[in-house]
């Protein structure tokens, strides 16, 4: 039924995890159906292969954070 209500009025997208700045994994509130965004700015489905790619990226980022953060802590 709510695959069906997807496919006459769309899917309602709401943000489940903020990867970066830019990058985001979205869900459908009716259809749990999972997006993210790839590397021109598409929304894509969220396949194990993007999983993974988005976690690393994740990861990756938190760690460009923390070490900014520990330079300008250190400037003051």
């Amino acid at each position: 039924m709510k695959n069906l209500y997807c496919s006459l009025f769309g899917h309602h997208y709401k943000v489940s995890k903020k990867i970066t700045y830019h990058v985001k994994e979205y869900k459908c509130k009716n259809c749990k159906a999972e997006m993210t965004i790839n590397g021109n700015g598409a929304l894509i489905p969220l396949t194990p292969k993007f999983k993974e790619i988005n976690t690393v990226l994740s990861y990756i980022h938190k760690k460009r954070l923390e070490k900014g953060q520990k330079l300008f802590m250190t400037d003051l």
